[in-house]
């Protein structure tokens, strides 16, 4: 006699469930430096390394983690009170949110992709760099970005849909043998 046994498939994660994912690929220009925005249908903002971003790609082991933008600028100083979040920085599509080096002496700028208030970085991270390589989407993520709410609808405008980004994916596979 067989065991009955209950599959669950096709059961959206917590992040298909209540994020959409947008991207934004070749950051500055720089082939397959990708990036993904997970937006909550509250407006907040998840920055995280897109699946096809070559640490993640070539499963990188990474050396350093650095929120020090400048001499006078730490994204880990960032501080927010109160309900309008108050304090945080202020961020535009390019600014940086911080460095990665990874120990084959690459390194890689992570950028806010979006205009909006920096609510938190991953300090996590810091101490735990493999979570960008397990967990990218959930526990691995760089920062946590809220648009203002009269750009929270045009925020998006210049990235792309999953479906744009796996064909923009699919046409670098196809150009290049070779991953990123």
């Amino acid at each position: 006699m067989e065991a009955n046994v209950t599959e669950h498939r096709g059961t959206p994660s917590v992040i298909d469930r209540y994020f959409t994912r947008w991207y934004k690929t070749d950051l500055k220009g720089k082939p397959c430096e990708d990036h993904c925005i997970l937006q909550h249908s509250n407006r907040i903002c998840v920055i995280t390394l897109a699946e096809s971003h070559p640490i993640i790609q070539k499963e990188k082991k990474i050396q350093s983690i650095n929120y020090q933008i400048s001499a006078g600028c730490s994204r880990l100083q960032n501080k927010v009170s109160g309900k309008s979040k108050r304090g945080g920085q202020f961020l535009t599509e390019l600014a940086p949110l911080c460095r990665i080096t990874c120990t084959d002496g690459e390194e890689y700028t992570i950028f806010s992709c979006i205009r909006g208030r920096l609510l938190e970085v991953n300090e996590d991270i810091l101490t735990r760099s493999s979570l960008l390589l397990e967990k990218p989407s959930t526990d691995g993520y760089i920062a946590v970005i809220l648009p203002k709410f009269e750009e929270s609808k045009s925020v998006t405008d210049g990235l792309l849909s999953r479906a744009e980004y796996e064909e923009v994916v699919s046409k670098r596979a196809a150009l290049k043998p070779e991953p990123c």
